[in-house]
């Protein structure tokens, strides 16, 4: 997320973009596979107006949709606002209206609503193909549907008036063998609120299950797993309240002293059958995937050790420490048969990695060898001279796949120049597991443009297989998916 944070400057490659943009027929070094028949989709985070508050969170900033539509060995780029309610009020007002990242009762008094906060969700998180549908998303509000060629903004989602929170999580999960969507909201009954409802939604995009459950304390709960049989919710050390919302504070603040949690509930189960399990001080942004071993329910996450981010300040008014923000690839198990309260973790490696990770989407739920996630590789070379002003000191550089079984990594070195957001995974035709390609975004910070990578995830040290070159700097990506021609009537 380093483009993100250096977003927030408004200077150099993270300064606003503030245009929708198309570019038909994309300049490709290198040749793209004739398989590849889909589109990336990517969803960021754009000011259209600066922020009200300078420390506010770049997670406030309007959301942008992009797309790269792939077949026959040609690429199409498209570029477009999320048009939420409240990007529509602004683009009205033409001003800022909105405070603090989700605290409505700092926002202009035109806007106010602490009541439906829900309405000021950017919808900037990440895309999700869904029943033949594609969608922004934002834990703070309900999916908006967005036109999957054009990318416009076709409006909010309640499936069918069955989705009874008021908010969706960013990262439902689907399941690659039944085609079910497992999804949450948490504080689904509004502001600080300790509610966290669950639900199945079938491949239809019909609502199949609900169950809702009280959460040990109000927290960030921002990803999940799915086994075949279970639903696995973490959350640790961000902590809220009405309270702190009134006194116009950012909406969350980080807590050492609040244990992470990991709830495990079967995936029809009830509120009783919820179980959570207790762990140490730990940032539980996102996972990789799950799967469940007889009784117990083995998660593989990139969790880390403290508070990651800087505009989420410590409770207690000691200053942000960067030097705990360490992410590492961890495999966490926990007993349904022990009394223990308290999950197990293992680190796998000991190299620090960035949480955005990814799996082969065929193996979502099941036991999964490999694990793919962008890192900071410090023997590789990087030319910050070469880089520009407004560089980052250090570059997110590697894409890496990690072998559970064997222990062995293979990387992708982007360049000296480049910093690389998030990879996904393209599955090729049929094949197992790892069969398929890597796609992603490299900030190309010397020549001030961005590019498209693809490589074969199979062989990453060979390098790119192409590259699709913008004349531009797109947005900063929070999320991407590769979606493919058969998922969605795409032309």
């Amino acid at each position: 997320m380093s483009d993100l944070f250096t977003q927030a400057t408004h200077r150099g490659f993270g300064a606003p973009i503030r245009a929708e943009t198309s570019v038909d027929d994309c300049e490709v070094v290198g040749k793209i596979p004739e398989d590849l028949d889909g589109a990336f989709y990517r969803v960021g985070a754009e000011w259209y107006y600066p922020p009200k508050y300078r420390d506010d969170a770049i997670l406030n900033a309007d959301g942008y949709v992009t797309s790269f539509r792939i077949k026959g060995g040609k690429v199409d780029y498209r570029g477009r606002w999320v048009q939420t309610h409240r990007f529509e009020q602004e683009r009205a007002a033409r001003r800022q209206l909105y405070g603090y990242y989700r605290n409505p009762y700092t926002d202009d008094p035109s806007v106010r609503d602490p009541k439906r906060p829900n309405l000021r969700t950017v919808s900037n998180t990440a895309p999700l193909a869904h029943a033949g549908k594609l969608f922004t998303l934002k834990e703070d509000g309900l999916p908006y549907q967005i036109d999957p060629n054009t990318l416009e903004t076709k409006g909010t989602w309640d499936f069918h008036g069955k989705w009874k929170s008021e908010t969706f999580t960013a990262h439902p999960k689907l399941d690659p063998l039944s085609g079910e969507m497992i999804a949450f909201g948490y504080e689904a009954t509004g502001l600080a609120s300790d509610d966290l409802f669950i639900y199945t939604i079938d491949k239809g995009g019909q609502v199949r299950h609900e169950v809702r459950v009280k959460v040990p304390y109000v927290s960030i709960i921002h990803d999940m797993a799915i086994t075949h049989r279970h639903v696995v919710i973490p959350f640790g050390g961000y902590v809220t309240g009405e309270q702190r919302l009134k006194d116009g504070k950012i909406h969350w603040g980080w807590d050492e002293t609040k244990p992470s949690y990991i709830g495990v509930i079967p995936r029809d189960g009830d509120a009783k059958d919820m179980r959570w399990f207790k762990g140490p001080e730990r940032c539980m942004m996102h996972t990789f995937n799950a799967h469940t071993e007889g009784n117990k329910v083995i998660l593989y996450a990139p969790f880390y050790d403290s508070n990651f981010f800087p505009f989420f300040p410590p409770v207690d008014g000691s200053p942000f420490n960067p030097a705990k923000a360490r992410a590492f690839i961890r495999k966490i198990t926990m007993d349904l048969d022990s009394r223990d309260e308290n999950y197990k973790e293992e680190i796998l490696w000991p190299m620090q990695v960035g949480d955005l990770g990814k799996v082969d989407p065929r193996v979502l739920s099941l036991p999964t060898r490999y694990l793919y996630t962008a890192y900071n590789d410090p023997q590789r070379p990087y030319d910050q001279a070469a880089s520009g002003p407004g560089a980052p000191a250090r570059m997110t550089n590697c894409y890496g796949r990690f072998d559970i079984a064997t222990g062995k990594t293979d990387a992708y070195f982007a360049g000296p120049t480049h910093n690389l957001q998030e990879c996904s995974f393209v599955p090729r035709g049929r094949g197992e597991e790892g069969d398929g390609y890597l796609v992603g975004i490299a900030s190309n910070y010397a020549e001030m443009r961005s590019e498209l990578i693809i490589a074969d995830a199979q062989r990453l040290g060979d390098g790119d297989i192409a590259r699709v070159i913008l004349p531009f700097r797109v947005s900063s990506q929070v999320h991407g998916v590769w979606v493919g021609a058969h998922e969605l009537p795409l032309r």
